[in-house]
């Protein structure tokens, strides 16, 4: 009974995306004419190959951003040593992913933007790669990429599975259950990155033999390569800084830059040396804090523009990509953003303690959760929720 009426609320949503087709295509001209979309392989989001399939095996990854990215990584690298005769297929959806992934892929891996989730172009694109197998990375669950290739013969992977506590509740809902419990079903391999995970996926009904659980690969998550000058950049920095105090946060969004810049403030009153690093979740993001900052008469270097953090300059905004990891080992604290406001769910704790910082958030960490958890349970104070911070000295 519940296959029959999944299978209704599939066609319900195949019509509705068929329907929606030209309007979510003015969308995406939109969105690059914005310079949100690659401004030339955007017909890829369309399904439209920008480069010839080789024959033989075929392996898709599919990722949203540059996060699920690179912790996929690690896991192609795997395919590649025990399959070399497959080719590798990668695809993800946002511009700043593709900037950073093509230039970490092992060699050989074919780039493409994923297609939108309507069936014109989740067809065309299944039709042209006839991929062997899919791994989708944490949440990826589109109904007519799952059914689509379920229909094609094609095995089915969801790794490092993930679903946010407001998404379980919405699939738990009696209308959408039927849906969601056809959809997994068509996966021959998921793998939880908790057991928190698991049982939600057991709950909406996912076969309990397919489910397996190997840990987060977000742990595994390999170093950015960057540029020469970016690690002499790096170098300078820590050369400017090295009688100064500093501390950073990093991966804000928006509304979080109040919060962090008042406590700039109180800091500033009794370290007047301090420096405070800004990396904001989104590049455009950190130039717009710099400009509204350099109007309140502040004096703020830019990341992008390789400013030098002079006397008097009190703030340094990141606003480029793939660097985090290395601006971590350049100060002693790191508070984690994306935790601070309601309807945000935290970010990759990991790489700021695999630097030896103290590591603060907020409260709203969604899935890393599971990650604060266990490091506090090595150490209570490895990583520190706001309510629970100390006054952290910035006297080393």
């Amino acid at each position: 009974m519940i296959g029959e009426k999944g299978k209704l609320l599939y066609n319900v949503y195949r019509a509705l995306t068929y329907g929606l087709s030209p309007f979510l295509y003015l969308h995406l001209r939109f969105r690059t004419l914005q310079g949100i979309e690659h401004p030339v392989r955007w017909p890829e989001r369309l399904g439209r190959p920008s480069t010839p399939r080789p024959p033989g095996h075929l392996i898709w990854f599919h990722t949203a951003s540059l996060g699920e990215g690179m912790a996929a990584i690690p896991v192609i690298k795997r395919c590649i040593e025990e399959r070399p005769d497959c080719t590798i297929l990668m695809t993800s959806t946002t511009a700043s992913a593709f900037e950073i992934i093509t230039n970490q892929l092992p060699t050989g891996v074919i780039y493409q933007f994923a297609p939108l989730d309507i069936p014109a172009a989740m067809d065309a694109f299944l039709g042209y790669w006839k991929p062997n197998a899919v791994m989708l990375m944490e949440c990826e669950l589109w109904p007519n990429l799952i059914l689509g290739a379920a229909r094609n013969g094609i095995a089915l992977a969801l790794l490092n599975a993930r679903m946010s506590a407001k998404s379980f509740s919405r699939w738990s809902r009696p209308v959408l259950l039927p849906l969601i419990s056809l959809m997994l079903s068509k996966f021959s391999l998921i793998v939880p990155l908790s057991t928190m995970q698991g049982i939600r996926f057991q709950l909406l009904q996912a076969p309990p033999y397919v489910i397996n659980f190997s840990g987060d690969l977000k742990y595994t998550v390999e170093e950015f390569d960057i540029s020469k000058r970016g690690v002499q950049s790096i170098e300078e920095l820590k050369v400017q800084l090295a009688h100064r105090r500093v501390w950073m946060v990093s991966s804000i969004h928006r509304g979080e830059e109040e919060v962090m810049l008042g406590v700039h403030k109180v800091l500033m009153r009794m370290h007047p040396d301090m420096v405070t690093i800004i990396v904001p979740r989104y590049p455009q993001h950190g130039r717009e804090i710099a400009i509204e900052l350099q109007k309140e008469g502040l004096s703020v270097a830019l990341r992008s523009r390789d400013e030098k953090l002079v006397s008097g300059t009190s703030i340094y905004v990141v606003d480029t990509l793939g660097e985090l990891r290395h601006f971590y080992t350049l100060t002693p604290i790191a508070v984690i953003g994306g935790s601070f406001l309601p309807g945000l769910t935290g970010h990759n704790i990991s790489e700021a303690a695999a630097a030896g910082c103290a590591v603060l958030t907020g409260h709203h960490v969604g899935h890393f959760s599971d990650m604060v958890l266990k490091m506090q349970r090595s150490n209570p104070l490895s990583v520190l929720q706001d309510g629970s911070w100390p006054k952290l000295s910035l006297n080393y």
